[in-house]
């Protein structure tokens, strides 16, 4: 990958900048320690807490009630790598750019996680020194593997009573299944937290304690007991980088003597191929550990250079790919990962640039509309404030304002370049409400709003309910929906009434069976034909629908085979127990029949309608509801009344642990029955235990459920 090192407009060069997200399980301290990192490195002059609703990157005013991250949010900053006598630091005294990305926690929210991670090029991957691995920790784990993202991870928390650094390394290795290697180990634990050892320079870095702040240290040597652990683990490194890096493991095979920053350059070339993760501990809250942390994050997650080629496609054709390297000089192309309505300026597209430049006033090409776009304004975002830049150079992540036909995942390119690069995805939404405005008044306010929101979260979903009329809101949970209406609420000023909270359910078939459709009207003149022959088969879990077209000898002409199609996927939009969509379905068109006169795409569209319903009607249609991954963190005291209650919640006991003296339980339950839960599980533990859940799988309802729901809904099944 090429890149003009010469090039005088280039605030930063390339190979001096990291694109890096903070992201974990809630309340593992991502927030916290962005805060820090902002301190540290002198953007901000006062550090921000949580819990006072201060801190830099949680600022919308739900964030700051709730003490939670809702949205990502990006900031830059600043760090050089400042010499400590007798350190070796890879990029030591180069002044460095920091893109940071904090994301939310929360599963409800896992949507601003997949995104930022689709375009960021490294992460922190937090863990608390308590509670160790979580689940939403798995879960930010297994987007980031999708992604190809290298990761260092910060074991925080370690000033907290039962905090175990070695523990967590174990677990790591256990659930995620990943190589951690230690190059910062936590001097002490608990309130005895001091300080870290460095390993590669077998150095102590110790805090001094009348600096709250953290802001000054010692670097010094290590005691005999500290050398030891110090030798252990650098062993360690030295085999594990030897194993997987080739410049290295010939060294190591012929003995030669191999200097630590060589060794550094192993190790930073295994994280970046995802063969080695960098581990390191401290306590953000406490201030210590974080400056040699963000010396990690340069030393060993990659700059845009490092990275492959962002990969793409073009439009009109899905098989050629195209790749885009990372160079000032190549064409523009970006990926536009996030939509947000700014109070201030309007709708900001956030975007990430991987080749080429753009400036104020250029137009852009959209390959997905076909339509080109005026840059009007560029933006660096600073969490909610705004610095206006002239160009955006490959590399850079920032925000256009006014540019008006854009989701969530489009490219955006020179019209030279027409290329699609692969878009972020998303889970389905699990739960629904309907909602309406108090007023006539509210009626327009309420319509603008949700269309905004939708706009900016792929995961929240508006729909009419045809039979009702309802307008029916769809996310990922409880307090994402309730976000959503306090955001309408604040933002756009609208009252509205909600109704209880559904379950997304889905339909799926559990048999082949075939079905015919056909469509005959005549009422003088030119009528109505079509005549579809299908079958239906269930497809693998979770694989979704595919079509087949088996039609020979022109019996559907081929004009009207898409037209076919359409009736098939408009099909699967209501299913016939309960009238939920349908997942995991092939079908195969195989026959048919058509008229000279009578026919035409409309005909055929319902025709194929109809063989779709009768298909079903022998397929042993089932409901699915959502399964949720539940764990909970009690008191051995109270562990016996919460399993009861998840049995009575027709929950099925995983798995049952204990770290200290909590018992951790892990269970899958149907999300039916999950409402109300975080108040029922206070009660029961006298507010001393601890739950989160994600979305597992759809599963098959029982059938007495099944029969409430049909009934709820008016007899919908046939």
């Amino acid at each position: 990958m090429s890149q003009n090192p010469n090039n005088p407009n280039r605030p930063y060069p390339l190979d001096r900048t990291r694109n890096i997200g903070i992201a974990a399980h809630i309340d593992a301290g991502k927030t916290t320690l962005t805060e820090r990192i902002l301190f540290y490195t002198g953007m901000i002059h006062r550090i921000g807490e949580v819990h006072d609703g201060a801190t830099t990157t949680d600022h919308m005013e739900q964030e700051r009630e709730r003490g939670i991250t809702i949205t990502s949010a990006a900031v830059t900053c600043e760090w050089v790598q400042h010499p400590n006598d007798g350190v070796v630091k890879l990029f030591e005294g180069q002044k460095q750019r920091v893109n940071i990305i904090d994301t939310p926690g929360h599963v409800d929210f896992t949507a601003e996680v997949e995104r930022s991670l689709r375009v960021l090029d490294g992460a922190i991957v937090v863990f608390c020194g308590v509670a160790g691995v979580q689940p939403q920790t798995e879960t930010v784990w297994r987007q980031a593997t999708k992604y190809d993202v290298p990761r260092i991870i910060f074991v925080n928390k370690m000033d907290r009573v039962g905090a175990d650094f070695q523990a967590v390394v174990d677990e790591v290795r256990e659930k995620l299944g990943a190589t951690p290697v230690r190059v910062l180990i936590p001097i002490g634990a608990e309130e005895h937290l001091k300080g870290q050892i460095d390993v590669f320079n077998k150095k102590a870095v110790l805090y001094k304690d009348d600096d709250e702040q953290g802001s000054t240290f010692d670097v010094v040597d290590l005691t005999d007991e500290q050398r030891l652990l110090a030798d252990e683990a650098y062993a360690e490194i030295l085999e594990a980088v030897a194993n997987v890096d080739d410049e290295i493991g010939e060294k190591f095979m012929m003995e030669q003597e191999i200097s630590i920053a060589e060794l550094k350059q192993g190790l930073r070339r295994a994280t970046i191929s995802n063969a080695l993760v960098p581990i390191a501990g401290g306590s953000a809250f406490k201030n210590k550990g974080v400056q040699f942390l963000v010396d990690a994050v340069i030393d060993y997650l990659p700059s845009p250079l490092e990275i492959p080629a962002a990969k793409g496609h073009q439009p009109d054709d899905l098989e050629k790919e195209v790749l885009v390297q990372t160079d000032d000089n190549e064409k523009f192309c970006s990926l536009a990962f996030k939509l947000w309505a700014d109070k201030y300026v309007g709708k900001l597209v956030f975007f990430r640039v991987y080749s080429g430049t753009v400036s104020k006033g250029d137009t852009v090409y959209n390959p997905r509309t076909r339509k080109k776009e005026r840059i009007g304004r560029l933006i660096q975002m600073q969490a909610d404030k705004h610095e206006e830049i002239e160009t955006c150079y490959a590399g850079d992540i920032a925000a256009i304002v006014g540019i008006k036909n854009v989701t969530t995942g489009d490219t955006l390119c020179s019209h030279k370049l027409d290329v699609l690069l692969e878009p972020p995805s998303f889970p389905e939404p699990v739960i629904a409400m309907a909602v309406e405005p108090r007023t006539k008044a509210d009626q327009e306010k309420l319509s603008i709003g949700l269309a905004r929101l939708s706009e900016e979260d792929p995961t929240f979903v508006v729909k009419t309910d045809e039979d009702t009329g309802q307008t029916i809101i769809a996310g990922m949970g409880e307090l994402h929906l309730e976000v959503i209406i306090d955001r309408l609420k604040r933002e756009f000023s609208v009252e509205a009434n909600v109704g209880k909270p559904q379950i997304a359910y889905r339909e799926t078939i559990t048999a082949a069976a075939k079905g015919e459709g056909i469509l005959k009207k005549q009422s003088g003149g030119r009528g109505q034909y079509g005549h579809v022959i299908l079958e239906v088969a269930p497809n693998e879990k979770g694989k979704g629908h595919s079509t087949e077209n088996s039609v020979v000898g022109g019996a559907i002409p081929k004009e009207f085979i898409s037209a076919v199609m359409a009736g098939v996927s408009m099909s699967m939009t209501n299913g016939i127990i309960a009238g939920y969509p349908v997942v995991d379905v092939h079908v195969n068109v195989k026959d048919g029949s058509y008229h000279d006169v009578d026919s035409n795409e409309n005909a055929f569209k319902m025709a194929a309608i109809f063989a779709m319903r009768d298909a079903f009607k022998n397929a042993k249609s089932i409901l699915l509801e959502p399964i949720m991954d539940v764990e909970i963190t009690t008191p051995e005291d109270y562990q016996g009344d919460i399993m009861g209650d998840l049995n009575r919640r027709r929950g099925q006991i995983q798995e049952i642990s204990n770290k200290g003296k909590a018992a951790i339980v892990n269970a899958k339950v149907p999300l039916a029955e999950m409402f109300g839960y975080s108040t029922d599980v206070r009660t029961m533990s006298s507010g001393r235990a601890s739950y989160s859940m994600e979305p597992s799988s759809f599963e098959a309802t029982p059938q007495m459920i099944v029969d409430g729901i049909v009934k709820e809904r008016g007899g919908v099944a046939a």
